[in-house]
């Protein structure tokens, strides 16, 4: 999924280097997928850091205890690494105020961090800004609905099933297997699914 134009912003880090947050908020990415956010982009640009990039690659190993396809990257979930000398600290926000996946998660961090030689490791829970679907990559849309999850669609009230890709779908249930999630059910293949809600 291509993402959008954007356009020219500027923002400082804690580490006092300008960082380029290009992005127009108002629209979407290619293909009617949710807006790509400043703190999006800022993201993605933090991942680049030649200081932290290597840190960033071992955490891809860590995945979502409730979707084990998925990283937390690809989620969203994982925000931020700092590298103070030895002493590694990880941003990471929860899909929902208390999620019980943050402590799997939290601990999964550390010991991914400490398999690689860190054994200085703060993990921090941040509430602000809140996560939103939009943080979710392409690369995990595609990977939840391979894994029989669909994944959240913005401005439609269109469901598609992951199993065949009919739109001819019904809403079971407001709530799925997780407080996330929304029972749907296929009228073509009649195969009842998750549907991952719009947050």
């Amino acid at each position: 999924m291509a993402l959008i134009p954007v356009v020219e912003k500027t923002v400082q880090t804690n580490a006092d280097k300008s960082v380029d947050t290009s992005v127009d908020t108002s629209l979407t990415a290619a293909g009617g997928g949710p807006a790509v956010t400043a703190e999006e982009v800022l993201r993605r640009r933090r991942r680049q850091d030649p200081d932290t990039a290597p840190l960033w690659e071992i955490l891809d190993q860590v995945c979502d205890p409730e979707i084990p396809v998925l990283s937390i990257w690809d989620l969203g979930v994982l925000r931020d690494i700092e590298r103070t000398g030895e002493h590694i600290t990880v941003t990471i926000t929860p899909t929902y105020s208390g999620c019980p996946a943050m402590t799997t998660i939290t601990e999964d961090v550390e010991a991914a961090l400490a398999r690689a030689g860190f054994a200085e490791v703060s993990v921090k829970l941040t509430l602000a800004p809140a996560w939103t679907t939009d943080w979710i990559s392409a690369a995990g849309r595609e990977k939840m609905r391979a894994y029989g999850i669909a994944p959240p669609v913005q401005r439609s009230h269109t469901v598609a099933c992951p199993q065949c890709g009919s739109d001819d779908t019904g809403l079971i249930s407001e709530f799925g297997s997780t407080a996330c999630k929304a029972l749907y059910r296929c009228n073509q293949c009649l195969e009842p699914f998750d549907y991952f809600k719009c947050l």
